[in-house]
């Protein structure tokens, strides 16, 4: 039987309702970990559900620092006008713009990357990798090229007020928080002096 707080300290980290943590938590006879794992993973299922429906709705968020130097614009899609309106889809944008201030991102995902742009990134660190045999300097590269995706690509970057999460999995938690499909469309940053 699940206690109360572990409860609610996985119904805090998830966002999913009180039946289904506790049923996870009895699932699993109180492993906390191996509770939230199956709660991310039903929100996996739910997410990949909805993934196909139409967002043509949903709210653009923007961030300016204090220091007027920088700017931030997401565009936040989703089903309804009135999930574009709730509380947790808001906070979501909020994290959003946030985000991509701190972290200056290139693109929402890896296909929006321009091909020029990642084929200099492939040239320079082939570059960096000279010297060695040809399937060794291959293998670095692909790996070098992994994490320019994961710093370049805003849903595969660590989310900056917890790092164990990327933005994909936030995207994720919140389509089954909230029940309707949303999508990261496009973002805009801007910072004094970079051009």
């Amino acid at each position: 039987m699940a206690d109360i707080a572990s409860i609610t300290k996985l119904r805090e980290q998830t966002g999913a309702g009180i039946l289904e943590c506790k049923s996870a938590l009895d699932e699993v006879k109180g492993d906390f970990g191996k509770a939230l794992e199956i709660i991310r993973k039903k929100g996996i299922k739910k997410a990949a559900k909805k993934e196909q429906r139409v967002t043509t709705e949903g709210r653009v968020g923007s961030y300016i620092h204090t220091t007027g130097k920088l700017g931030v614009l997401v565009e936040l899609n989703c089903e309804t006008d009135f999930v574009a309106k709730n509380e947790v889809f808001q906070q979501f944008l909020k994290d959003l713009c946030m985000q991509v201030a701190a972290t200056k991102p290139i693109a929402v995902r890896r296909e929006d990357i321009p091909v020029p742009v990642i084929e200099e990134q492939k040239k320079i660190f082939m570059e960096e990798a000279k010297g060695k045999p040809v399937d060794i300097m291959e293998k670095i590269a692909l790996g070098k090229l992994e994490n320019f995706y994961k710093e370049s690509c805003l849903l595969e970057q660590p989310f900056i007020k917890d790092n164990t999460k990327t933005i994909q999995d936030l995207l994720i938690a919140n389509i089954a928080k909230i029940g309707e499909n949303i999508k990261i469309s496009r973002f805009c940053r801007f910072e004094v002096g970079d051009v």
